[in-house]
């Protein structure tokens, strides 16, 4: 079985983390959407809220689960039986910090870090942007997908 753990804080989901989960489903028979807890950083949403949006996006995809969890994501591959990581990338600085943590991974692990390029009409769309938008009171809608569009 093939089996990815798409690992983020998804504070909020984005539609470019949708492009690359919807597009991830027939490459794998299961991908676990894991949200990472990190009690330094400060989140918009909570983790329950961050958890719904993405399990009503999901709900209809048999293939895909929801969970939270600490630590490190080789551990969580390890538990749940995943021998893919699954990270999507925007840009050349996406790329650069990503390939340093996927050969750290893979030297920890046998663990294969897989990316997928964002499609060109999400490239620019991240968490913190949207967040910014939020703030700000633009119209983020156009950013996430219809479970995360709560004002």
């Amino acid at each position: 079985m093939r089996k990815a753990i798409f690992p983020g804080s998804f504070d909020p989901l984005t539609l470019g983390h949708l492009d690359i989960i919807k597009r991830s489903i027939p490459l794998f028979d299961e991908i676990i959407i894991a949200i990472g807890v990190n009690a330094e950083k400060k989140y918009m949403f909570s983790l329950e809220e961050r958890k719904q949006f993405i399990e009503e996006t999901f709900k209809d995809e048999p293939s895909v689960s929801v969970i939270t969890y600490e630590g490190l994501t080789i551990d969580l591959c390890k538990k749940h039986h995943a021998a893919f990581i699954l990270r999507g990338l925007r840009n050349p600085a996406d790329f650069e910090f990503e390939k340093a943590i996927a050969h750290t991974n893979r030297r920890l692990s046998k663990i294969e870090t897989i990316f997928l390029l964002t499609a060109a009409s999400t490239s620019f769309i991240s968490s913190s942007i949207v967040r910014d938008v939020i703030r700000n009171g633009g119209d983020y809608k156009v950013l996430v997908p219809e479970a995360v569009r709560i004002k």
